[in-house]
This record gives C-alpha cells, sequence and structure tokens, in this order.
C-alpha cells in the first residue's frame, strides 16, 4: 500500500508540474517555461550577459516579435514592444490596472494602497483627491514656480561655494527637486545640506536599484524570503520601507498635533481633515493609505527627475558643442541680467529640443510603471489572460530605429523642423507615456527640469573634473536608470 500511495503522490505532482508548463490559449509567442519558476532562470541568464532588464525583454522580442508572452515565477508577464503595441496597452482600459503581488503589497502594508500601484474606483478617488489638493498648495500653477525658483537659486549658490573643486553631480539635485513637491505635500523644506534627508535620498536610489518593474525575484517567488531573505532582497527592501516608514511616521505624527479644523496647510492636513469628517463613510482615507500615498510621491518626487538632471549633465559634459549652442541661445533670448524662466521655454526652442533629446536617449523609465490587464484582453491576435502583469518598453519607442533612423546618435536637431521649431510625433516619445495612467507629476516633472537644467547652464560652465570618476552614459539597472556617482568641474559663467 505504501509503495502504491508514493506511486500515485508522484503521478499526481508530475501532472500537476505538467499542467504548469501548458501556456494559456492564443498566449503570446515565446520562450518555453519549465514548471514552478517558468522562465526565470533563462532571464537571469540572460541579465547576466546584458546586465539590464530592459534589454533581456528586447532580446526576447527580437526572438518572437512586439507581444511577447512569458511566464515569471508564477506571475504570467506580457512585454510589449514599439509605438503600435504600447500605446495601444496603455490607451486601453482593459490594461489601466495596476500588478498585485508579494512585492507591491509589501510596500503598503499587505494591501493594495497609495496611487501608483492601486487601480479602479480607489485609484480614481485617490489620484483626483491628491491632485485636488496639491493644486491649492500650488500644484501646475504660478506658486509652483516660484518654489522651483527659489530651489534652483539656493542650490545655484550652493554651486557656488563648493565650485572651487568638482562637485559629485549625479545625485546633486535630489534634496532641492524633492523640496518643491515636499513643500505642497508637507508644508515644509529641507536644507539642501541636510546629512539625515540626503542618507534618505540615498536609501531610496538604492531601493530603486534592488529590483525591476516587473517586482522581481521577490514578487516571482515569494516563498523565497524564508528561504534565503538575502539572496532575494527581502531583509533590505524591509529595511529600506522602515526607515521610510519611521520617516514619513514623523512627519504625519507631527500634523497630527498641530492640525487645524478649518485650515490645511499642505495635503497632509487636508487628508487628515478628510480622515475626521464625521458621517463621512469613505473608508478609503485611513492612517494606512495617508502613510502610502506619501511614500509613493515622496518616492516619485525624488527619483525620475533627479536621475534626469543627473544625465543631463552627463551630456553637456560629453557634448560640449551643445552645451554652448544651449548657451549662446539663452544669452540671446534671456540675456545675462535675469535667469530663465517658464515663459522662455516657448522662445529657448534649442535648449527644449536638447532636454527632449537627453529624456529619449537616457531612457530613465525604460518599461514604464507596470500594467495589469483588468479582464481579459485581445492585443493583435492575442489574448491576454486577466490579471496578466503588462509591461510596456518605452525604451523600443525611443530607440525605434525605423522612425528615428539613428537613435543611438545625440542629436537634439531630431526635435526641430527646417525653421527651427519644435516638432515631434507624441506616438514615439512618451517618457510620461499615455492615457489615463500618464504620470501624475508629468507638470511639475518638466518644470523642474527646464529651471534646473537652465539655471544651471546660465551660470555655469560644465567641464570634465581631472582626476575625478568619468561620467558614463551606462547607469544602474533597476526600476529606472539612475547614472553612476560622478564628479563636473563647474566654472562659473561671468561673461
Amino acid at each position: 500500500m505504501y509503495i502504491i500511495a508514493c506511486s500515485l503522490i508522484a503521478i499526481c505532482v508530475i501532472f500537476l508540474l505538467l499542467i504548469d508548463t501548458i501556456k494559456p490559449t492564443r498566449y503570446p509567442p515565446g520562450p518555453t517555461w519549465v514548471p514552478i519558476v517558468g522562465n526565470f532562470l533563462e532571464f537571469r541568464k540572460k541579465l547576466s550577459r546584458l546586465n539590464y532588464h530592459h534589454l533581456v525583454y528586447e532580446e526576447f522580442s527580437e526572438r518572437f516579435g512586439n507581444v511577447v508572452g512569458l511566464k515569471m515565477g508564477r506571475n504570467l508577464v506580457v512585454a510589449v514592444f514599439g509605438a503600435d503595441a504600447v500605446k495601444e496597452v496603455l490607451t486601453r482600459e482593459e490594461f489601466d490596472g495596476r500588478p498585485d503581488g508579494f512585492f507591491f503589497r509589501l510596500r503598503t502594508f499587505g494591501k493594495r494602497l497609495g496611487i501608483v500601484f492601486s487601480d479602479g474606483q480607489f485609484w480614481q478617488k485617490q489620484r483626483k483627491f491628491s491632485l485636488q489638493h496639491l493644486r491649492s498648495f500650488g500644484f501646475g500653477r504660478r506658486e509652483m514656480e516660484e518654489k522651483i525658483v527659489d530651489e534652483t537659486k539656493d542650490l545655484i549658490a550652493l554651486f557656488r561655494k563648493q565650485c572651487s573643486e568638482p562637485i559629485w553631480m549625479h545625485t546633486a539635485f535630489d534634496v532641492s527637486v524633492l523640496n518643491v513637491l515636499w513643500a505642497m505635500m508637507a508644508g515644509e523644506r529641507f536644507n539642501v545640506n541636510d546629512e539625515r534627508l540626503l542618507k534618505l535620498l540615498q536609501i531610496i536610489h538604492d531601493a530603486f536599484r534592488l529590483t525591476d518593474m516587473s517586482g522581481g525575484m521577490l514578487n516571482q517567488l515569494p516563498f523565497l524570503r524564508f528561504v534565503a531573505p538575502d539572496v532575494c532582497g527581502y531583509n533590505k527592501i524591509v529595511s529600506i520601507l522602515t526607515r521610510m516608514w519611521e520617516f514619513l511616521e514623523e512627519t504625519i505624527d507631527q500634523h497630527k498635533r498641530t492640525l487645524c479644523g478649518s485650515h490645511a496647510r499642505d495635503l497632509i492636513d487636508a487628508f487628515l481633515q478628510k480622515m475626521n469628517v464625521k458621517n463621512d463613510n469613505d473608508a478609503s482615507f485611513t492612517d494606512d493609505q495617508l502613510m502610502s500615498l506619501c511614500l509613493d510621491l515622496f518616492m516619485a518626487g525624488s527619483e525620475t527627475t533627479s536621475n534626469t538632471l543627473g544625465y543631463s549633465v552627463i551630456y553637456m559634459l560629453q557634448y560640449p558643442e551643445v552645451q554652448k549652442r544651449v548657451q549662446l541661445e539663452m544669452d540671446e533670448i534671456v540675456g545675462r541680467n535675469r535667469w530663465p524662466t517658464l515663459q522662455d521655454r516657448l522662445n529657448l526652442k534649442y535648449t527644449e529640443a536638447v532636454l527632449m533629446e537627453i529624456q529619449r536617449r537616457a531612457n530613465i523609465p525604460p518599461l514604464g510603471i507596470a500594467h495589469r490587464t483588468v479582464r481579459s484582453a485581445e492585443l493583435f491576435g492575442y489574448r491576454i489572460p486577466e490579471g496578466t502583469m503588462v509591461l510596456t518598453s518605452l525604451y523600443s519607442v525611443h530607440m525605434d530605429a525605423d522612425f528615428w533612423r539613428d537613435p543611438l546618435a545625440f542629436r537634439p536637431e531630431r526635435f526641430l523642423d527646417p525653421d527651427g521649431n519644435l516638432t515631434f510625433n507624441e506616438k514615439y516619445f512618451a517618457p510620461f507615456g499615455y492615457g489615463k495612467r500618464r504620470c501624475l507629476g508629468e507638470s511639475l516633472a518638466k518644470a523642474n527640469y527646464f529651471l534646473f537644467f537652465t539655471a544651471l547652464s546660465h551660470n555655469f560652465y560644465l567641464e570634465d573634473a581631472p582626476d575625478s570618476p568619468r561620467p558614463q552614459f551606462d547607469g544602474y539597472d533597476g526600476v529606472t536608470i539612475s547614472p553612476k556617482p560622478f564628479k563636473a568641474k563647474l566654472v562659473p559663467r561671468t561673461d
């Protein structure tokens, strides 16, 4: 009987393992997967060779086409490539969900909270509330520009004090960029040299490099946290989240102690007032949601824009002729007696083209933010099951050789027509995505990017720093691409 029982168990196990290798009906083409881990091992092997997650997906695309079906651990993952497929996903309601899983819930207390990785009515309500109140505190208005200008002046003043020696530039903009959003969120700003915040921002950079947009090993094989918590990154992620939660909890508690029932100083106050409204049956406004919302905004507000500005310095160092032309345009349009403002953007056409080319070429968010099918969907003849994670390769859009012709070249003129006016096809230039899930902070990011870049270029010549780490185009891999440490010599412009 014992032998028979063991045989039956073995047969059942084999049967279940075989079932685990069967692909859903009309699932997109992709590599054959194996039981339990799916394509995880093959993916990791390619990653060790290519070093970047988006390049691994790109290699799969070269073999299987613009819609690739994978299974990563227990997760179905579909990656799409090219302008047509990416826009199709980003503009259709069936793909408007956000991924669910252990990694995505870990950062929000085991629940689906915040606004980055939530969806449905909950997301709509929280997004509407956040935008409405951020606008009341200056978001997208003149007050926002004034806040950015103040931060640029403080940062430039700091650079002037430090410029006798080469300056570390890969994280030079972190605090200043965050301050603009933090003033609207929490009603305060940080000193540019705040050691505690600098350490916290470094932790955030580390968090973005620990995994990729699919949630990585921890999301695909969550049981690994029990058997190999260090290898799968679980211990490091929990440590990072704990530091972030402690920081945000301290800020929120301070707001609770000084909250005024009739006047909101910032977004946190407005949220707390909403929580305190009697007879309000909206259960989505909770302490956990406030923490998760702050975490989302804090991390998003300090990472992508800072990375983009870091890369803008790298490109100006590598292409000094472009830097010189930017400065000549500013001297002609703005003059030397004042700093550029957002109103100058319409006339600083070459400068705008340079900023756009940096975004296209650097590809800071190479896979955007992951989506999820909220119901089964048809895509180019394939069936994408409900609950599938969908990754959109913005990298493939920005590096499309058929459209851009020489995508590897850094050529700002591609965004100018023969008359020198800005021109671009939004279908092939989408650093902020498309559709309903388009980046919430786009207007802030664009304003930050323009004003910090022009303030720096208006006040300094950027030169390579001798005997210092040289800037590299190849950055750190992760959820975003971030520049590796480098220094630059900032020479004050006195002419």
